[in-house]
């Protein structure tokens, strides 16, 4: 059983995009239940189901298994009622590696910046283009943005 033990920041300036080049990401969600969720998700010609049961706002047991990209579509197609579509950068900084999600589609505007950790008490350096904390908002989850999308957010 692998354990993700994540935080996430948002990013407050651009200085970070020449720091990587990004990829386009895919996914849906079959649940969205905070306390269990089913992902599927397409990147490149590579596809994935996930399942994650939540232990704290930062830690959850997580599932993943490689599935043909064609079954990943029909059930983005058949089952999700929104994908979420995104371009994921990949930067070290300081010895950790950040991923920095820039949305498209109905959350374009949102740019959020995830950093996995050994543990939960891990020190870590932030690098200057990061924002608040959003680790214990739920709103900031893919699984959340697939149904409440956040150019539908109150401003």
């Amino acid at each position: 059983m692998g354990m993700e033990i994540e935080r996430r920041f948002l990013v407050k300036d651009e200085s970070w995009r020449d720091l990587a080049e990004g990829q386009r990401y895919r996914q849906g969600y079959l649940s969205v239940d905070p306390a269990r969720t089913v992902r599927v998700r397409v990147v490149g010609d590579d596809a994935w189901l996930t399942i994650k049961s939540q232990v704290s706002a930062m830690s959850r047991h997580e599932f993943e298994y490689a599935i043909p990209r064609a079954d990943a579509e029909a059930l983005m197609d058949a089952a999700c009622p929104m994908v979420v579509e995104k371009i994921r950068y990949k930067i070290t900084h300081a010895g950790h590696l950040w991923e920095v999600d820039e949305f498209f589609g109905e959350n374009a505007g949102l740019v959020v910046a995830e950093i996995e950790l050994p543990d939960e008490a891990t020190d870590f350096v932030r690098p200057d283009w990061l924002g608040e904390e959003v680790t214990h908002d739920g709103r900031f989850t893919n699984a959340y943005l697939s149904q409440n999308p956040y150019r539908r957010w109150p401003k």
